[in-house]
């Protein structure tokens, strides 16, 4: 009896999670307005980026020398592209990213970013991995949200739970002239990103998406903080900032 009880308490003993150093969701823009091309644009970019020798050396200067990234794609749904996977050099930095090239788009409709907040909060909750830091890389190229719940209410329910939130506004995306939303860099500094140095990197455009895409990972990887052209004090968000990265 003693020999059951000893094999049932093992059992039923919580499985200890995997330490990294940063726990990292790449919630990526799918919405109506991103064609198919621009997904794979926007796919082969963190490709580029998470295999990219800076990054790696960031990754190889962390605490843990590891960090665990899932790739997430957002639009009325959320939808996981790449699930968690340790990244600890190049050979698993290449499997992450061959993975992330071959899938068909899965996310659709209208944006619902409060809704592609809270799921990507939920996947840092009930993964299997343990970082010392927890954050969620959100980009996107509207401000709108058609669904789910209010952007902000979203957004400080994810701080509340210490993760913190980085965007990447993406100004202009295959266009020939004017950006929708010029301003589209301080509103996400507004409303989207908060937590303990938070912050958003722009990109001008799609020739610009795959420098701001690695400089943003090295930042949060490394986690340093940019330049700063703005700085704002938010009473939720404690001191939140935005930045564009400098060549």
């Amino acid at each position: 009896m003693r020999w059951l009880l000893l094999i049932l308490s093992v059992l039923m003993s919580p499985v200890s999670a995997e330490e990294v150093d940063l726990e990292l969701v790449l919630l990526a823009d799918a919405s109506g307005s991103i064609s198919n091309e621009e997904i794979r644009f926007q796919r082969q970019g963190y490709a580029a980026a998470i295999t990219h020798p800076d990054v790696l050396s960031a990754i190889a200067e962390t605490a843990y020398g590891s960090i665990a990234v899932t790739y997430v794609e957002w639009a009325a749904n959320t939808a996981v592209v790449v699930d968690w996977t340790r990244i600890d050099g190049p050979d698993s930095a290449a499997r992450f990213a061959d993975a992330l090239i071959g899938p068909p788009r899965q996310a659709y409709g209208r944006n619902a970013i409060g809704a592609a907040l809270l799921d990507a909060k939920r996947l840092i909750e009930q993964n299997e991995f343990e970082g010392w830091r927890k954050v969620i890389d959100f980009s996107g190229d509207s401000p709108n949200s058609f669904s789910g719940p209010p952007i902000e209410e979203a957004r400080d329910t994810v701080v509340s739970a210490g993760i913190t939130i980085n965007a990447l506004p993406i100004l202009c995306r295959f266009c020939d002239s004017f950006a929708r939303f010029p301003d589209l860099d301080e509103i996400y500094a507004r409303r989207i990103i908060g937590g303990p140095g938070a912050f958003a990197v722009t990109a001008a455009d799609e020739t610009d998406l795959a420098r701001a895409i690695r400089r943003k990972l090295i930042l949060e990887i490394s986690g340093q903080m940019p330049e700063l052209d703005i700085a704002r004090d938010h009473p939720r968000r404690g001191r939140s900032e935005f930045a564009q990265i400098p060549n």
